[in-house]
């Protein structure tokens, strides 16, 4: 059987099963074992085997569950709220300060948490109904929380990065500082937007009444800001050790979420439910993400034993006859396609086996190519038709916002992303100078 065919029977069996409904990591894993159990290939029946032992030996992988309970300890204990609370008397006499003040809870948030869901979550829960309140254009708002929490794919620790250093055998530390400055960067850009946007159409973002803000004292001020910083007091005592290399990835992790669960403790709302619910969802997210790492392991070794890998690389490059940029391009595009019925993790998971042995072929540098992969799958993931993370917003959105609204809040947004990406993609040092700078490289 030539390699052209397994790349092709292995890829439309696999979408086939996602389209039946079954699960990201049966699918794939299912598809992978057939091929290899099926296909003629020695030892192939072993591979989904050594897979998991495979996963098991990685010890980095210690770190994700360890930030996705400093995530929901912060959630739950309602730490976040504070951050808002902070934003809405500091910024709420500037046109359009609340959603601004909006994005960089978003911000903060990622740093917390590295789940653009949750992000999605305590903007829908916290920020939505005070903006709306507070005479907030409805269209506007929504467009601000769902680019806010694109954010969470992007700054450290984002889990998606962790993930993809994983499959990729990139350095984490590396991915991590790559996508600082392109995910402060895009969120300055939605700022400026929301601004200028607010500026020429003050209705859209309305500032708070003299009334209303005279309702807080300086020491009220004050308050709120200590109480804010708190957050950020957090992500610093994490990353600053591991920047330094003072801590190791999965020290820095453990470090993280014993802070968070010791502010809550101090701050009185660690209580039985709050601990409860966090453990509960970190055990649920940690378990899918290791059998989804373990299916695309299985996955990728027998699509790269059977020669599927070289097959899809002489396609692009000697009957196409594409350079490394086109090619480059059209996995971009291919992100945004399958990201009308794929979330962000499944993606990673489907297109990593093909496209990270290709980028290296090409000559790019796969840190890079993470971050171009963070934001165009997040791009993906919430335009329309069919983006993910529209129809979460529904599901937490009122009544009176419609998916119309939502579908035309997010346009000037992922048109703002797409800038953003193309400046990543034309000036790559927005992404590999920090982590060149801070590991001497």
């Amino acid at each position: 059987m030539s390699y052209e065919l397994i790349a092709l029977l292995m890829f439309s069996g696999m979408m086939l099963m996602m389209l039946t409904g079954q699960r990201v990591f049966g699918a794939i894993g299912f598809v992978g074992s057939m091929a290899g159990l099926t296909l003629g290939w020695p030892g192939g029946s072993e591979i989904p085997f050594t897979s998991i032992m495979k996963l098991m030996q990685w010890y980095s992988l210690v770190s994700l569950p360890m930030f996705i309970f400093m995530g929901y300890v912060l959630a739950e204990s309602k730490i976040a709220d504070d951050l808002y609370k902070m934003f809405h008397v500091w910024m709420g006499g500037t046109s359009g300060g609340l959603a601004i003040g909006t994005i960089l809870l978003m911000v903060l948030i990622s740093a917390m948490n590295g789940l653009s869901v949750a992000g999605m979550a305590i903007g829908a829960t916290i920020a939505l109904p005070e903006l709306l309140k507070r005479n907030y254009d409805k269209i506007m708002v929504t467009g601000v929380i769902q680019a806010g929490s694109s954010l969470g794919i992007l700054v450290p620790p984002s889990v998606v990065l962790v993930l993809y250093a994983l499959i990729a055998r990139a350095p984490v530390g590396q991915l991590w500082l790559a996508g600082i400055i392109p995910g402060l960067m895009m969120a300055t850009m939605f700022i400026i937007y929301i601004y200028v946007r607010c500026r020429i159409q003050p209705h859209l973002g309305p500032t708070l009444s003299d009334e209303e803000r005279g309702q807080y004292t300086r020491a009220d001020k004050i308050r709120l800001l200590r109480a804010g910083l708190l957050p950020i007091a957090i992500f610093m005592i994490m990353m600053v050790p591991f920047v330094m290399g003072l801590t190791s990835l999965v020290e820095a992790s453990a470090v993280g979420a014993l802070a968070a669960f010791f502010a809550a403790v101090f701050k009185g709302r660690m209580t039985r439910e709050v601990f409860e619910v966090s453990v509960r969802q970190t055990l649920a997210i940690t378990c899918m993400f290791l059998w989804i790492i373990a299916a695309a392991l299985a996955f990728g070794a027998i699509f790269d034993g059977l020669g599927a890998v070289k097959a899809i690389e002489a396609l692009f490059t000697e009957k196409l006859g594409l350079s490394p940029w086109m090619i480059l391009i059209v996995m971009q595009l291919s992100f945004l396609i399958m990201g009308t019925f794929l979330d962000d993790t499944a993606m990673l998971v489907i297109v990593a086996p093909l496209y990270v042995p290709l980028v290296g072929a090409l000559g790019f540098d796969l840190v890079w190519y993470g971050v171009l992969y963070t934001i165009t799958t997040q791009i993906a993931y919430m335009t329309p038709p069919f983006g993910y993370n529209l129809f979460l917003m529904r599901a937490m959105a009122p009544p009176e916002i419609s998916l119309r609204d939502i579908y035309q809040s997010i346009i000037p947004f992922a048109l703002v992303m797409v800038l953003a990406l193309a400046l990543v993609m034309i000036f790559p040092q927005l992404a590999l100078w920090l982590p060149g700078y801070v590991y001497g490289n």
